[in-house]
Parts: structure tokens; C-alpha cells; sequence
């Protein structure tokens, strides 16, 4: 799984606040969260990571 809401809760942002500034709908964001979708692109994880900043290549760790 990836830790994207241990991130997102450490710099204090709302789902919706992720959403914004990664340009990846909330609702992916809530899924891969929850563990609900496990499958998406590269390009989806890398915007998320340049939204949580630089060192949030840690989301690709289990």
C-alpha cells in the first residue's frame, strides 16, 4: 500500500487540498488511501509526490 495519507496528514492538508494542488481527483486520492484502488499510473503517484513534496518518494514504499 502506499503511505499517502500518513504524508498528506503530516503537512496538514485536507484531501481535497492534496486534490488541488496534485491535480488528481479527490476521489483517487481517498481510494488509494483507503486501499481501495491499488492500480494507477505512474504519473498519478509521481503528481501526488510533487504535491506532498520532495521527500514523499516515501509513498512508494510499502
Amino acid at each position: 500500500m502506499f503511505s499517502i495519507k500518513e504524508l498528506r496528514e503530516q503537512f496538514n492538508l485536507t484531501q481535497e487540498e492534496l486534490a488541488r494542488r496534485s491535480q488528481v481527483s479527490r476521489t483517487t486520492i481517498a481510494k488509494l488511501e483507503s486501499g481501495e484502488e491499488v492500480v494507477t499510473t505512474t504519473k498519478t503517484l509521481n503528481k501526488i509526490a510533487q504535491a506532498l513534496h520532495p521527500h514523499s518518494r516515501d509513498i512508494f514504499l510499502p
